[in-house]
C-alpha cells in the first residue's frame, strides 16, 4: 500500500512538472550589438516603435538677419557666412570699382573747379590755359571759361552718379547675403526631382482601362 502511494505521488509530481513546462511561454531572445542603422526615408521598427529618419536640415531663423548684418558691417562677410566664397571678389570688385570711379571723377571735378575759379579771378597760370606749353604770347587759352565750366559740371554729374552706384552696390551686397541665407534654408531635401511615369487605372463602372502619364515631383 505504501509503495502504491509513493508511486502515485511520484506520478503526480512528474505530471505537474511536465504541465508547467508546457504552459511556460517561449520567448526568443535576440541579442543586438547596436541599434540598426536608419537609412534615409526608411521606417524601422524598434521595440514596437516606429523611427523615421529626418532629412530636413537645421532651420536657423536668425541666419538671414545675421548674414545681412555681417555684410553691412564688412562687405562680403555675409557671403562668407553663407559659405559663398566665390561671391566675395564680385562684391569687392563692384564696390571697389564704383568707389574708384567716384574718386577719379571727383579729382577731375576739383581740378576744373579750381582752374575755373582762378580764371574768374584773372589768373592765367592754371594747367588748362596752355596744356602743351606751346602757346605764343597773346594766343587764346586751350580751354576758356566756358570749357572749364562745362567740364566741371560734367565731372560733377558723373561723380554724383558713381556715388549712387557705390551705395547701390553696398546695399545689393546686403540684400544678396540676406536672400542667399533664406534660399539656403528653403531647399530642405537634397532629393528634388521631377519624373514622368506611365499611369494605368481600371474604371470600376465600365470596367475599362484608363491609360496616361503621371507627373511625380519629389520635394
Amino acid at each position: 500500500m505504501r509503495s502504491k502511494l509513493s508511486l502515485l505521488t511520484f506520478l503526480l509530481i512528474v505530471s505537474g512538472f511536465c504541465y508547467a513546462q508546457e504552459e511556460e511561454p517561449t520567448v526568443p531572445t535576440v541579442v543586438t550589438d547596436s541599434v540598426p542603422e536608419i537609412r534615409e526615408n526608411e521606417v524601422v521598427v524598434i521595440n514596437d516603435s516606429v523611427a523615421l529618419k529626418k532629412t530636413e536640415r537645421e532651420f536657423k531663423p536668425l541666419a538671414p538677419s545675421k548674414a545681412a548684418f555681417y555684410s553691412a558691417l564688412v562687405p562680403g562677410l555675409g557671403q562668407v557666412y553663407n559659405k559663398k566664397y566665390w561671391k566675395v571678389p564680385l562684391v569687392y570688385g563692384a564696390i571697389g570699382g564704383s568707389i574708384y570711379a567716384y574718386t577719379w571723377n571727383n579729382d577731375n571735378y576739383q581740378s576744373f573747379r579750381t582752374a575755373f575759379k582762378r580764371r574768374l579771378a584773372g589768373f592765367t597760370d592754371d594747367e588748362y590755359y596752355d596744356i602743351n606749353n606751346d602757346n605764343l604770347p597773346g594766343d587764346p587759352p586751350d580751354l576758356d571759361q566756358d570749357d572749364l565750366e562745362y567740364q566741371q559740371e560734367r565731372f560733377q554729374s558723373d561723380r554724383d552718379l558713381w556715388l549712387v552706384v557705390a551705395i547701390g552696390m553696398y546695399a545689393l551686397n546686403i540684400v544678396d547675403a540676406n536672400v542667399d541665407a533664406h534660399l539656403k534654408q528653403f531647399n530642405i531635401d537634397d532629393d528634388l526631382s521631377i519624373d514622368f511615369e506611365p499611369y494605368f487605372d481600371l474604371n470600376q463602372v465600365t470596367n475599362s482601362p484608363n491609360y496616361g502619364m503621371a507627373l511625380i515631383i519629389k520635394f
